[in-house]
């Protein structure tokens, strides 16, 4: 699974390090020190992967990450960072990053971070062109909201809905089985595999900036629902207004 990565990172020395581990899995690898030329190199290439030091000159890394996700650019994001506390990191995820780990790491853990991002992202991209949806990537429907593995695609009321990878693998699970409560647990699963130590608050960025694209009222959610003590499901709005009323 050779792929395109480009790592941002200012301080020479770590950067090196990732570089060869990635290269040693053979993968093609460019190297920026700031964050205006890690736009520029985003923007050209189009990566498969954005390995992304969060302090970061001409621009930090939580600014590119913001920029990107204006620009409607999917392109996994892995950041890096020395901020250790739960808010910081989260913050990273609320602006659109995929998966995050603090400093200092193992390069061990980060080669299997990548594998994890690379592989699901894969996935999610669907078959190439003119080939037959694999089982699993058929698209569903939630009321009006119409989630399409195959294509990568979100709409609701048919108007398109742009996702980060991370939010679309969350809205994919639930609608393919709408109505059924999802632990956060279960949704980690989905965004990081069963070997990852993150926190449940995770869940809770996704799903609040889920609920930003796809509710007409974040704060009084209709479709992507909270059930206490438990977790998420996915639901028809219209159908719940039917039961009510009957």
């Amino acid at each position: 699974m050779c792929a395109n990565i480009v790592v941002a990172e200012d301080d020479p020395k770590q950067a090196e390090l990732v570089r060869r581990y990635l290269e040693h899995e053979g993968h093609t690898v460019t190297v920026v020190e700031d964050g205006r030329t890690t736009l520029d190199e985003v923007r050209y290439e189009e990566p498969d992967l954005l390995v992304l030091d969060v302090m970061m000159p001409r621009a930090d890394g939580l600014d590119v990450v913001r920029i990107l996700r204006a620009e409607c650019r999917e392109v996994p994001v892995l950041m890096l960072t020395a901020r250790s506390t739960e808010d910081d990191l989260l913050l990273g995820l609320d602006l659109g990053a995929d998966d995050y780990m603090t400093k200092p790491f193992s390069p061990r853990e980060l080669m299997a971070r990548v594998r994890t991002l690379l592989r699901r992202n894969r996935r999610s991209a669907g078959p190439a062109t003119g080939a037959a949806p694999a089982d699993g990537d058929e698209a569903a429907s939630v009321g009006t909201l119409r989630v399409d593995p195959a294509r990568h695609e979100v709409s609701v009321e048919g108007t398109p809905v742009i996702c980060t990878p991370g939010e679309f693998r969350i809205l994919a699970a639930m609608a393919a089985e709408p109505d059924r409560v999802f632990t956060r647990q279960r949704l980690l699963e989905e965004l990081h595999g069963f070997d990852k130590y993150i926190s449940g608050r995770t869940v809770d960025v996704h799903i609040m900036n889920l609920r930003k694209k796809i509710e007409r009222a974040p704060r009084r959610p209709t479709r992507l629902l909270t059930v206490f003590g438990v977790g998420y499901k996915l639901t028809d709005p219209a159908k719940n207004v039917r039961r009510a009323s009957s």
